[in-house]
Parts: structure tokens; sequence; C-alpha cells
């Protein structure tokens, strides 16, 4: 999805303060954005920074689920559905909309059900129960170019741990941004992270 597979979670965040903050992540190297639907005026906030930042960032909704709120998105111009269910009929909206799927999944049944119906990437929540030990268990039998993000757990100091496990990127929410944090708070812990996943990365 993008160079560095981080996918911040903006959960709670308001349309006057949307605009200021994903400019800060993606200034920090964190280009694929959520806002999840029950954050207040959710859909207001995704187009602002559509507006915005649509160019630079794949800019998308989290707790998606309905196929009528997948359709809202495509119209949008959104580029990513996050949802923290396998719902194949929401799956199938977005890859028929030409947007990226990543559906939430815990048990081998789910994922295989998440890829059937087309997911581009598999969302390991809550990442933090499962811990990185099964998310090594689930990678041994999923299809090898399956990208998996753990979601919930993930944070500074232990990315390099869910990587050698196996994990591929992450979902980060509250590492990331809390409703009400300034757009130079949220910018400080982004480059925070970037910095962690690139030391991460090169010390394997």
């Amino acid at each position: 999805m993008s160079s560095r597979p981080i996918i911040a979670i903006l959960r709670g965040i308001t349309p006057p303060e949307a605009v200021a903050v994903a400019t800060a992540l993606i200034e920090a190297g964190i280009t694929q954005i959520e806002v999840p639907l029950n954050s207040p005026d959710a859909f207001d906030s995704i187009a602002a920074i559509l507006r915005a930042q649509g160019e630079a960032g794949v800019i998308g909704a989290g707790t998606v689920l309905t196929t009528a709120d997948v359709g809202r998105l495509a119209q949008m111009g959104a580029r990513l559905v996050v949802s923290p269910d396998c719902n194949p009929e929401v799956i199938a909206a977005t890859k028929a909309a030409g947007m990226l799927s990543c559906p939430g999944v815990f048990t081998a049944t789910e994922c295989f059900a998440a890829l059937r119906a087309g997911a581009d990437g598999l969302k390991i929540f809550p990442a933090s129960i499962m811990g990185p030990a099964g998310i090594a268990a689930l990678k041994a039998v999923l299809p090898m170019a399956c990208p998996v993000y753990a979601v919930g757990g993930a944070g500074v100091d232990n990315l390099g741990e869910w990587l050698r496990a196996g994990a591929n990127g992450f979902g980060i929410g509250t590492a990331l941004y809390r409703p009400g944090d300034a757009a130079d708070t949220v910018a400080a812990k982004a480059r925070a992270l970037v910095a962690a996943y690139d030391a991460a990365v090169q010390h394997g």
C-alpha cells in the first residue's frame, strides 16, 4: 500500500482538526490514514482530508460496516476501507468500487473468508490478544503475498517483535492520535513511530 505499511487510525477526530492532523502525519512519512466512521462527523473529516491531501496519501475510513457506507466513500474519492470484522459483502463492494479492502480478522477461518472475498490485506484485531506468536502461527498457513497488519497492541517499543513474528504492517491508533491532540503533538508521535519502524526493519 505504501513504502511504510502503517495506517494511522484517527478515532475521535473532528472536522476542524482533521486536515492539520492528516498533514502532520503525511509530512512525517505516514501516508495511509483512516477516519473511523464512529468518529464525530466522520464523513466530513474524510472529505476535508481528501480535498487537502488526497493526492499525497491513501485516505479512507475505518469501522466500515455496511455496503451503503462503502458506496458513499467511493463517491467521495476515498481509497481505503478498513473494517473491524470480516463481511464478504463489504469486501466485495469495496473491490467493485476500486478501493483497497482491509477487513478485521482473528481466526484462520476469517482470514481465508476475507481473502476469498477479495481482501487486499488482513487486519489482525485485536492483535494485543493474539500476540506475536499467534500471528506467526497464522502466517504459516496464509499465502506469502498476503499483507497482515497488527492492529491494537503495536507501538514504538515493540514493532520489531511484531515484524519478526511475520506482521507486514500496522494500524496505529492512540499511539499516534488521541482526541484533542494538537497537530504538532501528532507530528512528534509520527516521527518517533517512523523512526522506530525504520530501525526495526534495518535491524531485522
